[in-house]
């Protein structure tokens, strides 16, 4: 039996009806999910505008921390200001710092980092023999640095001058001038991101889930760059600004400044101990040793004598803040001096601005010769900055290094370091990153 034709035709309609219902939902249900995506695309924008602006503003935080507790070459005690999760309206940024031995190894460490507690690559005392001291570094690159830096076309043993950059694939020229900033090493002949950044990827100092545990001691062995700078000198200037006593130059000023901190009489027992007129002493660290003066005394006049004759000295390495495998670099250490030192630090209050206690770990000929080296005060500093916006999205991170030389903070380098990934740590982004919009 067949049916009437217009029956025929009203099912045709139906059927068409039906396919353009659904392809209207499937419309809606894409243009649904779009309009979902874009605004969480426009929330995570948002949080990242938030989370930069909040990074402004933990800078001008850090200069506020340095104006008010890094003078005269003093570290601020990290006790003394805030360093993580720290509250800026939705927003929270945290300083990365690194870890003082007396925090779990896979644990984040806050706080702002000491740029003198580093080996500064432009010190032009610094030897390739003392680079090849550092962890993972080779003989080769350390050459390579050393040509890198120096001002002629001299090729050091196993080092690389114009000709060996001259046959890369996409040549380019050696510098023969000091580094402008450490990231300039991966210039260098030689420096391979596995030397650089050894297995600390993201340059946190702590071992991350995506990062390889080489020799499976469970810590985050970083390369070289962790240990480098490129930024350190000092003021040779007394607290009051005026300029340090030049003791290889006048033996009568050194002892009208000794007759005003001590008496007369102790001043001339001093002068009498350290020999003819004409005596250069190498370091201040020397002349603590051979004026037999007691570490008290010492620590009173230490930043207001210098060797040197210039307006500011670059290069030395904060003593009290320097890590065992940049102390093991400096001639008249070593390795187990530099364990020694580290101890010493760690088991005594040493304070912060003097070596003066480094008569009680290192040799009078230890101390002539790592002296020259070596300082208790630093003037630069890095904020290595990570910042979340609203709901925990939005991660951003800026590395800046500030400078306290001539006395207000500032701000001559900084970095986008984002794109490492997550370093504030497991713990951190469990609390923090939520995985839906509220």
């Amino acid at each position: 039996m067949r049916l009437p034709k217009h029956n025929l035709q009203t099912g045709s309609v139906l059927i068409i009806v039906l396919w353009i219902v659904f392809g209207l939902v499937a419309i809606t249900l894409y243009s649904a999910n779009s309009m979902n995506s874009e605004l969480r695309a426009s929330d995570n924008r948002v949080s990242m505008m938030a989370a930069d602006q909040t990074i402004e503003g933990a800078a001008r935080y850090v200069s506020k921390v340095l104006t008010d507790q890094a003078t005269n070459g003093v570290v601020p005690y990290i006790g003394d200001y805030a360093v993580e999760s720290v509250t800026t309206g939705e927003s929270h940024f945290w300083f990365i710092g690194r870890t003082d031995g007396q925090t779990t190894p896979n644990q984040v460490a806050f706080g702002l980092v000491d740029e003198g507690s580093k080996l500064n690559l432009n010190n032009t005392n610094v030897t390739a023999d003392m680079l090849q001291l550092l962890p993972r570094m080779t003989p080769e690159l350390a050459a390579a640095i050393i040509d890198w830096r120096d001002s002629n076309e001299d090729v050091a043993s196993s080092g690389a001058e114009a000709e060996t950059y001259a046959r890369l694939g996409e040549p380019y020229l050696c510098k023969n001038a000091p580094f402008d900033s450490i990231d300039e090493l991966r210039l260098v002949n030689g420096a391979t991101l596995e030397i650089l950044l050894g297995e600390d990827l993201n340059r946190n100092g702590v071992l991350d889930p995506n990062e390889t545990d080489e020799n499976r001691n469970g810590l985050a062995e970083p390369g070289i760059l962790e240990y480098l700078t490129v930024s350190t000198r000092e003021p040779n200037t007394r607290a009051d600004g005026t300029a340090r006593v030049n003791i290889n130059a006048s033996r009568n000023e050194l002892g009208t400044l000794l007759a005003e901190i001590f008496n007369r009489t102790r001043a001339d027992q001093i002068l009498a101990r350290l020999g003819p007129p004409n005596r250069q002493f190498s370091s201040v660290l020397e002349f603590y040793s051979v004026s037999r003066m007691s570490a008290s005394e010492f620590a009173k006049i230490e930043t207001q004598i210098s060797t040197e004759a210039g307006s500011a000295v670059a290069g030395r390495v904060n003593v009290n803040t320097a890590s065992a495998a940049v102390l093991t670099c400096i001639p008249g250490i070593g390795e187990d001096k530099a364990a020694e030192i580290v101890s010493y630090r760690l088991s005594n209050s040493v304070g912060s601005g003097s070596m003066a206690w480094l008569r009680n770990v290192l040799s009078s000929v230890q101390m002539s010769e790592a002296g020259p080296f070596l300082t208790g005060q630093t003037y630069q500093f890095t904020a290595d900055i990570a910042a979340i916006g609203k709901f925990g999205r939005g991660y951003r991170r800026t590395k800046f290094i500030f400078d306290t030389t001539e006395g207000a903070p500032k701000i001559f380098y900084r970095q986008n370091l984002s794109g490492l990934g997550w370093a504030l740590g497991k713990e951190t982004r469990q609390t923090w990153l939520a995985t839906t919009t509220p």
